[in-house]
């Protein structure tokens, strides 16, 4: 677009956020004066009846309206900042009833944060309201003047603004000089004026944020839940994995072996060297049923890793891969197995990109800590492209790193090279 190829300076007064932020601001002082009014009002008398039963529900009452000026308020930044702040866990009662409902609402901090958001943001809307409406409207003012200079000898009658004035002498800003100095000052104030507003709207931001939401432990808790769900539903995938390489491999090849034991033994007495060949067929056979099962158990849980560690067992795993693979793994210690289990099927599901998609001729592997988390990273001079959110093995990767408060960083720029680093949490 043409506007793109302003300045950010020159476009940012005339730019929606810009005036939706100035709405915010001008909106917020009307608001916050029915607030902190009945906010106040309300909280005070409960707080007078708390020697009667009144109390109490007038209390409740209080600060159930507060969270319903908190909704107005979450919904206002949604629409006017861009902010979307989740609503708080709800109160309620253990038994469904008024007075557990009361306790619920009195117990909440959510509840108290609303009253202090409703409280505090009285002040700053006062502030917020005066600066950005003064600083605003005076610096288009100034920078319009000689679009209105006429207005004053027409109709106030005088020659202009009036800068200075006593009973003997006036100084007006009438000249063409002075009226194009008053216009610059004007657009310096109108350029300057959107970057005071986004300052005053990103205190505001703060206070939505930090007052209206949920609290940190229950956003926590609704994360662990949410990973929780993720942990299940790859463990379920796995089993089902399992079951249908057990079902369609190995268990497939001991039935057909049972079959072709059972005729050798009724050849054995009739043509004993058509039963020797169906025994050396069924050999084989026991051959690639063992190798199907080793594969699968390597792929629930190595034994390597867990007897030599994850230095052995992604060793393994890169001598495996269809291209030369550099493997360092510097760990004061080993993390404990689940962690281990997640960097070894990280690292193995990470090199199997790099054969099949890559097209690399080298890749590395390094395996570090610091701090209290596990760095893995896995590099290849390939072609690049690799996407983790589209819909790839690797949007499932990082799923199951989350799960474990894991992150994974995918840096692979068209034509490569690719660097991928996960991070885990450490424990030893």
């Amino acid at each position: 677009m043409a506007s793109h190829r302003l300045p950010a300076a020159i476009r940012a007064p005339f730019e929606g956020r810009t005036w939706r932020e100035f709405g915010y601001l001008v909106l917020g002082l009307p608001l916050s004066v029915v607030y902190f009014s009945l906010s106040i009002a309300l909280v005070s008398a409960g707080a007078g009846l708390l020697i009667t039963f009144l109390g109490i529900p007038v209390l409740a009452g209080a600060l159930a309206m507060c969270r319903g000026f908190g909704a107005v308020e979450r919904a206002r930044a949604r629409g006017l900042l861009g902010l979307d702040v989740a609503a708080p866990e709800p109160a309620r009662g253990r038994t469904g009833g008024a007075m557990s409902w009361m306790g619920a609402t009195l117990k909440s901090g959510a509840s108290w944060r609303h009253l202090l958001y409703a409280i505090l943001h009285m002040p700053w809307a006062i502030f917020a309201f005066t600066v950005s409406v003064a600083f605003w409207m005076y610096g288009w003012a100034l920078f319009t003047y000689p679009l209105w200079q006429w207005v004053f000898p027409v109709y106030a009658g005088q020659d202009g603004i009036q800068l200075y004035g006593d009973r003997t002498h006036a100084f007006y800003l009438d000249s063409p000089f002075e009226i194009a100095v008053t216009s610059a000052i004007g657009l310096l104030f109108v350029l300057a004026g959107p970057w005071l507003i986004r300052s005053l709207a990103a205190v505001d931001r703060l206070m939505v944020s930090g007052l209206l939401g949920p609290s940190r432990l229950a956003t926590r808790v609704t994360e662990l839940e949410t990973d929780r769900g993720v942990v299940v539903d790859h463990a379920a995938a796995d089993l089902r994995r399992i079951e249908r390489d057990l079902h369609d491999g190995a268990q497939a090849r001991l039935v057909a072996l049972a079959m072709d034991l059972g005729l050798a033994k009724e050849k054995l007495a009739e043509d004993p060297k058509a039963a020797a060949r169906m025994v050396d067929e069924a050999h084989g056979e026991v051959k690639t049923a063992l190798q199907e099962l080793r594969d699968l158990a390597r792929g629930i849980h190595p034994a390597v890793l867990t007897d030599r560690g994850l230095d052995a067992a992604l060793s393994a795993v890169a001598s495996r891969c269809t291209v030369p693979v550099s493997v360092e793994v510097d760990l004061p210690a080993r993390p404990v197995p689940a962690i281990e289990g997640i960097a070894y099927f990280t690292v193995s599901e990470l090199l199997q990109n790099v054969s099949k998609h890559s097209g690399a001729r080298r890749a590395w592997v390094d395996v570090w800590r610091v701090g209290n988390r596990m760095m893995l990273q896995v590099r290849d001079d390939g072609r690049g492209g690799a996407d983790a959110t589209a819909g790839s093995g690797l949007a499932g990767l990082t799923e199951r790193l989350g799960a474990v408060d894991g992150i994974l960083a995918v840096d692979s720029p068209a034509g490569g090279p690719t660097t991928i680093t996960a991070e885990l949490p450490w424990r030893a």
